[in-house]
């Protein structure tokens, strides 16, 4: 089998387990059961919409629910969406698969633009050694290709 065969191989589709916004800068978090993704700009109500470059690469993030589990174990405590600030959390497929690459949530195309580093912030959410415990499951930014509504429940799965 081809290298550019396994990279498109998933043993299933995954899911979005939350939908995470941030209307103000550094203000709280809302969660969400739906939202609309809109094209080339991010998710409706996130600060970050309004404030993006068309050409941005970092319209929407995205974390591994897998992880999060991780991240609380490293950072000894616990390690929740709103802390780690990120807009989507799936579960069941490899985030880091879908780097660089076109993929949907229920029917929004993204494109995986790159990884999405920890900032300093960790240490403020998780306590001393967050910004460690996040380094390597931060997630994936990606942009948004063609815009709809994302609701909790949505498959993930490779374009």
């Amino acid at each position: 089998m081809l290298l550019a065969d396994l990279l498109k191989s998933h043993a299933r589709a995954g899911t979005l387990e939350a939908i995470v916004l941030r209307p103000h800068y550094r203000g709280e978090v809302v969660r969400v059961e739906q939202v609309r993704a809109l094209e080339n700009r991010g998710l409706e109500g996130d600060h970050k919409t309004l404030a993006q470059r068309l050409e941005s690469k970092r319209q929407v993030t995205l974390i591994q629910f897998e992880h999060l589990a991780v991240i609380a174990a490293l950072a000894h405590g616990e390690a929740t969406p709103e802390q780690l600030r990120r807009n989507l959390v799936v579960s069941g497929i490899n985030l880091l698969a879908l780097k660089e690459s076109l993929f949907y949530v229920g029917e929004v195309l993204l494109e995986g633009t790159g990884l999405c580093h920890p900032c300093s912030r960790m240490e403020e959410a998780l306590g001393a050694g967050g910004y460690n415990a996040v380094r390597g499951h931060g997630g994936l930014t990606a942009r948004v290709l063609s815009g709809g509504v994302l609701k909790l429940g949505d498959p993930v799965r490779l374009a």
